[in-house]
Formats: C-alpha cells, sequence, structure tokens
C-alpha cells in the first residue's frame, strides 16, 4: 500500500515540489489503521486500497488509492459509491483533504463533496449524508 501511495502521489506531490520519496510511504506507514482499511482486489489480485477513519462524529476518507493501470474504469466510483451509501446510512458526515490540482477532485465533487479550506498544498472538502 504504501509502494501504491508513492506511485499515484508522485505526479502530484512533484507538480507541487513537495515529493519526498522516503515521507511519501512513510506517511501511510504512520497513519495506517487496519481496522479502518479495506483491500481493493480486481479480479483477485490487489489493486488497491480505501480507509474511512472515525473522529468524533465523522468519518474521514483517507488512503484511497487505486493502481494507475485501473483508473478510468469506474473502479473508484464503484468502492466510494458503496463506501458513501454505507455512511448516508448511519447518518454520518464525511470529510476528506486532496492534494490542489488533483483528478481526484473531480471524483470527489461528482459525489457531492464541497471545498470547506484549503491551503498551498492540501483542499479539504466535506460532504454531509445524503437523505434517504
Amino acid at each position: 500500500m504504501a509502494e501504491l501511495r508513492a506511485v499515484v502521489l508522485r505526479p502530484d506531490l512533484e507538480r507541487l515540489g513537495r515529493y519526498d520519496n522516503l515521507y511519501v510511504r512513510q506517511r501511510l506507514r504512520n497513519g495506517f489503521t487496519p481496522a479502518h482499511t479495506w483491500l481493493i482486489e480486481v479480479d483477485g489480485a490487489f489493486a488497491g486500497c480505501v480507509a474511512l477513519r472515525p473522529e468524533k462524529d465523522i468519518l474521514w476518507l483517507e488512503h484511497f488509492y487505486l493502481d494507475p493501470g485501473l483508473q478510468g474504469r469506474g473502479i473508484g466510483t464503484a468502492v466510494l459509491t458503496r463506501l458513501l451509501e454505507r455512511c448516508d446510512s448511519d447518518g454520518t458526515t464525511v470529510r476528506l483533504n486532496v492534494l490542489r490540482g488533483s483528478s481526484a477532485r473531480r471524483l470527489y465533487e461528482r459525489h457531492g463533496f464541497t471545498v470547506e479550506t484549503e491551503d498551498e498544498v492540501d483542499v479539504f472538502m466535506v460532504r454531509g449524508p445524503a437523505p434517504t
């Protein structure tokens, strides 16, 4: 998972002048909680991961990485849709941060996330539960 994170984030982190070969992997290791993480498999092989970390009355969507060779096939959309359906049924607000300029931001916006704040590196987004 740490290696996939490095591969997926490298173009955006380099564009932002923030790529560090060691830190990009270590950051996942530092924040990894197996109990809140799911592996994504395609045809029986590891394809990615995603985590929903609880914090008070919200969930943080984190570590959502999909193998670049599988992106653009609707897999990320399917995974995110399923996770958000679960959050909606629980009435839970979801927060996340995405790197500025990342194409992933469009995926999140299509799923109802809106910008709360942003800085020179990150865009912080939120999505309240959809009405049932």
